[in-house]
């Protein structure tokens, strides 16, 4: 039996689950650089000699793999377990860093689309959706709390990537000139592979299923289904895009994500023209945008788990529909209104992709919720290219007619306002899924099983020792490692994040 199989990390029924999240984040933090691409844009666009539309094609080609590779390769992940998803990441996310450096070293764009957008972007895809669906596993008792630690990574890992790209860059290049910059990004690239490559292969070492026999101290799975859409039953990713509950839950997500591009894709410079601030304030109201960001996605994610998911996501939409009226109609009156409104509206929008994978686990339970989750992220690869097109295309025709300033933005705000409440009234019409589409109980009953077996067949062979069953000393150590490299990491963006930040204030 590889050490990758499935069956041969079923960990032992008194596993301390507390060591699975610093594996969860790490791996969400590496693959979150992509988030940061935006640092490369202008160094990418000096040294291949063309426009922002040809370097926006990386991202975007990224972020559509993503969305692709999820909803195809989410079945095979569960199937092959997360320590094979996460190698498999691990090693397509190194691969397109390398591809890229490659073609950043021999001048050929063409290269960075398939290394850094196509190859890359498919580790993304494997990626997100392991970690995620591993901690639900984990913590039956508290979903929120566990999508949120894993997503927060996701969105914390441009705090990171943002500020360390840049000094990397610089240090390789020999200062912070444009012309010095460029010739940073290929060491860059090779040094970030290097990192990445050394978290994920830590975290893919510490990580582990459940034993089929495990459940938390005092936790009963009739908890589970405290709310009226929670299911006790388990329902496959082939029948769930059958039911009317996914399609209602891929036009929440769809809506709520393509609400938040509106604030991100024109943050800088809707501040900027409206009220008039420094190119400082505007790059510090940025930075608060990404701490929003990452802290939404575990405040929010969490709070679930007492309020429901249902209540949580009709928050998400109705208060960010009213406060995107507020931008529209009085925004303009106020910067600190202005940036208080924006910052919610963003929160909202990191906590709707935090508490996503919950919902889907209350509906369809988690025998297959990684792979529901990877369909469902199809919303985003839609919603990623909807936003832009939607909000760009109303500040050109708004400039067309001769308006500035906030009046550039002012409709797009009200569109926006308007997609939230087609997300709302989505969210309302959310029921439990009906009994007919679960699984024969005989089906998941042969996967925990299988399981089973192969927490046995692993604990035999290294002799039954009764330190078999629990961690064993390398686990805890390399959790721990990952855990200060986790804490240390995510100290040093926000700190950088917030000294940018600081900006809006004092520029």
């Amino acid at each position: 039996m590889s050490v990758l199989d499935r069956q041969a990390i079923i960990a032992p029924v008194r596993f301390n689950r507390w060591l699975i999240p610093p594996a969860a984040l790490a791996i969400h933090l590496c693959i979150g650089q992509v988030y940061a691409f935006s640092v490369f844009k202008v160094p990418f666009q000096t040294h291949f000699a063309v426009g922002e539309v040809a370097i926006g094609w990386i991202f975007s080609l990224a972020i559509a793999m993503l969305g692709i590779s999820s909803a195809v390769l989410g079945t095979w992940v569960e199937r092959a377990g997360p320590r094979t998803a996460m190698v498999a990441a691990g090693g397509l996310w190194v691969i397109g860093f390398l591809v890229a450096s490659l073609g950043i070293a021999t001048g050929q764009l063409w290269l960075v689309y398939l290394g850094y957008g196509v190859i890359g972007g498919i580790g993304l895809g494997i990626g997100y959706i392991a970690p995620v669906s591993t901690l639900m596993k984990w913590f039956p008792d508290r979903p929120g709390l566990a999508t949120g630690l894993a997503i927060m990574g996701f969105g914390g890992g441009a705090l990171i990537a943002s500020p360390a790209s840049n000094k990397l860059m610089a240090l390789y290049g020999g200062g912070q000139d444009p012309e010095q910059l460029v010739s940073g990004l290929t060491p860059t690239f090779l040094t970030l592979a290097l990192c990445y490559g050394i978290a994920i292969a830590l975290g893919a070492s510490v990580i582990r299923l459940p034993h089929p026999d495990w459940k938390p101290s005092g936790w009963t799975p009739e908890q589970a289904t405290a709310h009226a859409e929670q299911t006790a039953g388990a329902v496959s990713a082939k029948e769930a895009i059958r039911t009317p509950q996914f399609w209602l839950l891929w036009i929440v997500l769809f809506t709520n994500v393509t609400a938040g591009i509106g604030i991100l894709e024109n943050g800088a410079p809707m501040i900027s023209s409206g009220f008039g601030v420094t190119a400082a304030a505007a790059a510090g109201f940025v930075g608060l945008l990404s701490i929003a960001n990452m802290a939404g996605r575990f405040i929010w994610s969490t709070t679930s788990d007492y309020l429901g998911r249902k209540v949580n996501y009709a928050m998400y939409l109705s208060v960010g529909a009213a406060l995107y009226v507020v931008i529209a109609t009085v925004g303009s009156t106020s910067l600190a209104l202005f940036v208080i409104s924006a910052l919610i509206i963003i929160s909202f929008y990191g906590g709707g992709f935090a508490t996503v994978p919950a919902y889907l686990k209350d509906l369809f339970g988690v025998y297959q919720v990684g792979a529901i989750h990877g369909r469902l992220l199809t919303a985003w690869s839609a919603a990623g290219i909807a936003g832009p097109l939607i909000v760009n295309s109303i500040v050109e025709s708004q400039e067309a007619a001769g308006q500035d300033g906030m009046d550039l933005y002012r409709l797009s705000m009200w569109v926006m306002a308007g997609i939230l409440v087609v997300g709302f009234v989505a969210n309302l019409l959310i029921r439990a899924v009906d009994s007919a589409h679960h699984e024969d109980e005989a089906v998941v009953a042969r996967r925990a099983a299988a399981d089973r077996e192969g927490a046995s067949a692993t604990q035999e062979g290294t002799g039954g020792t009764p330190a078999a069953e629990t961690a064993s000393r390398t686990e805890t150590v390399a959790a721990l490692v990952l855990a200060v490299i986790v804490v240390i990491a995510l100290g040093y963006g926000l700190v950088e994040t917030a000294i940018r930040a600081a900006g809006l204030f004092l520029g």
